[in-house]
């Protein structure tokens, strides 16, 4: 996905309003005032912080499809943990990480990946997760005039044909929450979801809130917002991805609770994430 919105917008008060999951305990922390110096890291390459991510890297989270900037809230975020570890931003390398790959099992190239990932138990048993940087809701788009266009529940959608990227949580939540009777379609990337609801192939897409307002608002001719899916018990969190048992997870999640507590996240999301005018279906 490619921009030009500046997105500096409103920060997000529907996600912030669902408890999110305590992941910080499940994150060993790092034993020692002085574990996570830069110097005793345990980082692929001495002096540098190897970060993953896919490659488009996607608006609103990376600007330009350039993840190296520091625009955009992923990796401004990033910046801000490496910052934390000790990184200037010229010690950190990225290296492109297809999404599925990322948090399948085996050894990794990367000292953490940064890309949208949902924190889950199932993709515990194959990774680490730091705790989360963003809260985050599932949300069904689609175009002015089309058959859900003005849809208000769940049931409303029974009939339409949605699709959401591969492996995801927005594909999940489309298969196990909204039930739709026609096989969802799966796609390889959103840009491609995208591409299929210009053509009407599909009458819909589920995406993360974030990403629904910048494809309705940049990528889509009338796109529209349906609604968010019900939010169900606890929020979904969006985390850094990295090798099981890593001894940097400790680390990363200090870093990340330290940025959360001194109000870094709820800056960042002010100036690079939408939230408004997203009713919820019910």
């Amino acid at each position: 996905m490619r921009i030009v919105v500046g997105l500096a917008v409103l920060a997000v008060v529907g996600l912030a309003a669902c408890a999110p999951e305590d992941n910080t305990a499940r994150s060993p922390m790092p034993a020692g005032a002085d574990a996570c110096a830069k110097d005793k890291l345990a980082v692929k390459t001495a002096g540098t912080l190897t970060v993953g991510t896919d490659k488009p890297a996607y608006e609103p989270w990376f600007s330009d499809n350039d993840p190296g900037n520091g625009k955009g809230y992923e990796s401004a975020v990033t910046y801000a943990v490496a910052k934390k570890l000790g990184f200037e931003q010229a010690e950190v390398k990225w290296q492109t990480v297809q999404f599925n790959t990322a948090f399948a099992p085996g050894p990794k190239a990367f000292d953490l990946d940064v890309n949208q990932v949902s924190i889950s138990e199932e993709r515990r048993k194959a990774v680490d997760f730091s705790s989360g940087y963003y809260d985050v809701r599932q949300t069904v788009i689609t175009t002015a005039g089309s058959k859900i266009a003005n849809a208000k529940s769940l049931a409303e959608l029974a009939d339409a044909k949605l699709g959401a990227q591969v492996g995801t949580t927005s594909y999940t939540e489309l298969r196990d929450v909204v039930k739709p009777k026609q096989t969802p379609a799966v796609f390889d990337t959103n840009d491609l979801a995208v591409q299929a609801l210009k053509n009407k192939q599909i009458d819909g897409i589920v995406v993360d809130l974030p990403t629904a307002f910048y494809m309705t608002s940049a990528q889509l001719d009338n796109g529209k917002i349906v609604g968010q899916l019900p939010a169900g018990g606890k929020a979904e969190q969006f985390g850094f991805v990295l090798a099981k048992g890593s001894k940097l997870t400790g680390c990363v999640t200090q870093a990340v609770d330290s940025l959360k507590a001194d109000g870094t996240l709820a800056n960042l999301q002010k100036q690079y994430l939408t939230e408004s005018g997203a009713p919820e279906l019910s």
